[in-house]
Formats: structure tokens, sequence, C-alpha cells
């Protein structure tokens, strides 16, 4: 699946791929083949609290401005989507903020590791030529 890049004319996107897959983060996560295994155990209370903030923050995010946005046409008051719109996007940036800090970093990382893995194989699988020399 390596290729000598030298022999080819890239098209952007396959350049783009290559670049990607050159990283040190991508390389690792490939050799290491990342997994979600870390997810198997029974996860405390604290990380369920952080992912359940997190799930609300989406659920408070667009879906509430677009509500604010009806009711301001609804009532003819566009000074309810503009000043609670900001302020409720906002509330649902700090709740996903909170639901990362409750969570943790680690599973965030874990999940960055694999979602990154079966990304770039995909990506390589149709891109061949993009694949990183192996070392």
């Amino acid at each position: 699946m390596t290729a000598d890049h030298s022999t080819f004319s890239f098209t952007p996107i396959q350049w783009l791929v290559a670049r990607i897959a050159a990283t040190r983060f991508v390389r690792q996560a490939l050799a290491d083949n990342a997994d979600l295994s870390a997810f198997k155990g029974k996860p405390s209370l604290k990380v369920i609290l952080g992912v359940t903030a997190i799930i609300i923050s989406y659920i408070i995010g667009w879906p509430a401005v677009a509500l604010l946005g009806f009711l301001a046409a609804y009532y003819g008051r566009p000074a309810i989507v503009v000043v609670g719109g900001p302020l409720i996007y906002g509330l649902s940036h700090l709740v996903f903020l909170l639901g990362m800090y409750l969570a943790g970093a680690q599973y965030s990382w874990i999940f960055l590791r694999w979602l990154t893995r079966v990304t770039m194989l995909k990506l390589l699988k149709r891109y061949p030529a993009a694949a990183p020399p192996v070392e």
C-alpha cells in the first residue's frame, strides 16, 4: 500500500491525505491499532454525568436557537432570537465544557485516536498512492 511519492502527480485531495497520513499522530494511531476497548469497563458516575451533559448541550444548542427563531417570527419580536439566540447557544457551550470536564480528556483522546485510525484507513484505501512509506 506504499508508493514512492516522487513518481506520482497528486490531486489536491491525495496531497492532503498524504500530508495528514505523514503526521506523527496519525502514524501512531495506525501503528497502535487504536481501538475503543477502554470503553468496555463500567464508567464512573462522573463520566456518565459528563457524557449526559454533552448530550444535553447538543439538545439545547441549535434546536433551542431554532425554537427561539420560530417564536420570534410567530410573535413578530426579533429581539427574542437576537438576544436569546446567543445566550442559549453560549449556555450550550458552557454545558458542553462542563461535560468534557466531567467525562475527562482520557475518553476524548481514546475516541479521537480511534476515529483518526478508522478515517485514515478509509482514505488510504481510496487513495493508496497517498500512503506514507513504511519505515
